[in-house]
């Protein structure tokens, strides 16, 4: 009945930026943590960025500077901006969400959306 829905990735050349996005949807009482985690090829997923409901941010060493995390609480949303992109930013990039609904409490996961970054 939850379900995240990511967009914004696509295809850049190293030092451009995107900005993704991830909408939450369903029977939402309220959402706490929000989060990036992204996976590249033979590679374990790993946390990018995550936000609290009430603004506190955390990033991994290697986006800090470059990355920023937002939401808007109001349309359950949780944006990734992504600036001086580079090739080994290239990944898939999951976007999750610990939901509070009302049959209970757990963590979903967006669809993931491929980002690419050029040399």
């Amino acid at each position: 009945q939850v379900q995240l829905v990511e967009s914004g990735g696509g295809l850049v050349q190293a030092g451009g930026s995107l900005r993704l996005s991830c909408a939450a949807s369903g029977s939402i009482l309220s959402i706490n943590t929000m989060g990036w985690y992204r996976q590249a090829p033979g590679k374990q997923r790993e946390l990018v960025t995550s936000i609290t409901s009430g603004g506190n941010t955390n990033y991994a060493d290697s986006v800090k500077g470059r990355f920023t995390i937002s939401r808007d609480n109001a349309k359950n949303t949780v944006y990734l901006q992504m600036n001086s992109l580079e090739p080994e930013d290239t990944a898939v990039y999951y976007c999750n969400a610990r939901i509070w609904g009302w049959n209970g409490f757990r963590d979903y996961w967006g669809q993931g959306t491929q980002v690419t970054v050029s040399s």
